[in-house]
C-alpha cells in the first residue's frame, strides 16, 4: 500500500476528505446515540465524544465517510481526533481508548476498500488521524506559575503510543499528526510512531500538519512557519503542511514558505474561512475553489482537502480544480 501512496502522489493531488463534526452535527444526535448499548451505564455525560460514535454508531462515521470518498476524495481521516487517554480522561474513557481507535480505522478501511474495489485505478487510502490534545507540553495553564506544566513529554509519548498502536491495527495505511499547536507535543506523535514501527518491524509513511493560531503567523508555543518546518525536519516525513485555524487566503503565505523549504511533499486542510459570531463557517465551495485555485496555480501543493466547516460540497469542489493541475515538485520524497 506505501507503494500505492507513492505513485498517486508522484502523478497527482491527492485529496483529502473534509471535517467530521460539521458532518455528525447534522445527524442532532442525543445522549443515547453516543452512549450506545455499551455505555448506557456510564456515569458521565458523553455527548459530544465524536470518537466514540465509532463504537456507538458506527453506520453514521462509515456514512460520512463514504460521502467523502464519492465526493472525490482519495484519502479519508478516521474518527480519532480526541483518540488518546489525555482527551478521553474528560469523558472518563480512557479504557476504552485502543478499541475506539481501532474501529475507527476498521470503519474507514472497509469503506476504502469498498471504493477501490470499484475504482481500481484511483486507489482510496486512510490515514489515521492523531490529534494535538487538550493539553501543552511547553507553556503553563497557569499564568501564576510559568513553569507549571499540565502534560509531560513521557505521558504524551505514551498516549499516542496507544492510539497509534489501534490506528495501524484497524488498517491504517498512514499516520497524520494534525493540527500542531505545540511542535513538542507533535515531536512526542513522532517520537511515539517510531517507537511502534521499530517494534512491529516496518514504517508507515507519517504526515505532519500544523496549525498557525493567528494574524500573528505564529504557532500556539509561538514558531513561525519556517521554524516550525526546521523543527519536524529530523522525522522521516511523507508530508507536512497546515490545517485549521485559518481559511484559504489567510493560509496562503505560510504555505509558501513550506512549499519553498520543504525537502518533503505539502499539505494543506484549511477551514472553510473564519468562523462568524455563531461559530459556524460561511464560505461556500465555490469561494473556497477559488482561492485554493491560487495554491495550485503556484504549485505549493500535493495533497489538500479541508478542515472546519468543510463538508462534501466543498471537498467535490476541491477535487475539481485539484484535478486541473500538476503536483508540487520535490527532489526526494522519503516514505516507508
Amino acid at each position: 500500500m506505501n507503494d500505492k501512496i507513492t505513485e498517486a502522489l508522484a502523478h497527482r493531488i491527492l485529496v483529502l476528505d473534509g471535517a467530521m463534526g460539521t458532518m455528525i452535527q447534522r445527524h442532532a444526535l442525543t445522549e443515547k446515540d453516543f452512549r450506545g448499548e455499551p455505555f448506557k451505564d456510564h456515569n458521565r455525560p458523553l455527548k459530544g465524544n465524536n470518537d466514540l460514535l465509532s463504537l456507538t454508531r458506527p453506520d453514521i462515521i462509515a456514512d460520512i465517510h463514504r460521502q467523502y470518498f464519492a465526493a472525490g476524495a482519495d484519502m479519508v481521516e478516521t474518527n480519532t481526533f480526541n483518540g488518546t487517554w489525555i482527551a478521553q480522561a474528560d469523558y472518563g474513557l480512557e479504557s476504552a481508548v485502543y478499541d475506539i481507535n481501532k474501529a475507527s480505522a476498521i470503519i474507514a478501511r472497509k469503506v476504502a476498500d469498498e471504493f477501490t474495489t470499484k475504482e481500481p485505478h484511483k486507489p482510496r487510502f486512510v490515514a489515521g488521524a492523531i490529534g494535538p490534545t487538550n493539553r501543552t507540553a511547553s507553556l503553563s495553564p497557569d499564568v501564576n506559575d510559568p513553569g507549571f506544566r499540565a502534560i509531560t513529554f513521557q505521558q504524551l509519548s505514551h498516549a499516542y503510543k496507544e492510539q497509534i498502536k489501534g490506528l495501524l491495527d484497524g488498517g491504517a495505511d498512514l499516520l497524520l499528526i494534525e493540527t500542531v499547536f505545540d511542535t513538542l507535543n507533535a515531536k512526542a506523535g513522532i517520537f511515539a510512531a517510531m517507537e511502534v514501527f521499530k517494534e512491529r518491524g516496518r514504517e508507515w509513511p507519517l504526515m505532519i500538519s500544523g496549525t498557525i493560531t493567528d494574524a500573528s503567523g505564529r504557532t500556539l508555543s509561538g514558531q513561525t512557519a519556517e521554524a516550525f518546518l526546521i523543527s519536524m525536519s529530523h522525522a522521516p516525513l511523507l508530508s507536512i503542511g497546515l490545517n485549521c485555524a485559518l481559511g484559504a487566503k489567510a493560509l496562503l503565505p505560510y504555505l509558501q514558505v513550506l512549499a519553498q523549504k520543504a525537502n518533503c511533499l505539502v499539505s494543506a486542510h484549511p477551514n472553510a474561512g473564519l468562523p462568524n459570531a455563531f461559530g459556524e463557517y460561511d464560505e461556500t465551495p465555490e469561494q473556497m475553489k477559488a482561492q485554493i485555485r491560487e495554491f495550485l496555480k503556484l504549485g505549493l501543493i500535493n495533497i489538500i482537502g479541508g478542515c472546519c466547516g468543510t463538508t462534501p460540497e466543498h471537498i467535490k469542489a476541491i477535487a475539481d480544480v485539484a484535478h486541473e493541475y500538476q503536483p508540487r515538485k520535490v527532489a526526494s520524497v522519503t516514505v516507508a
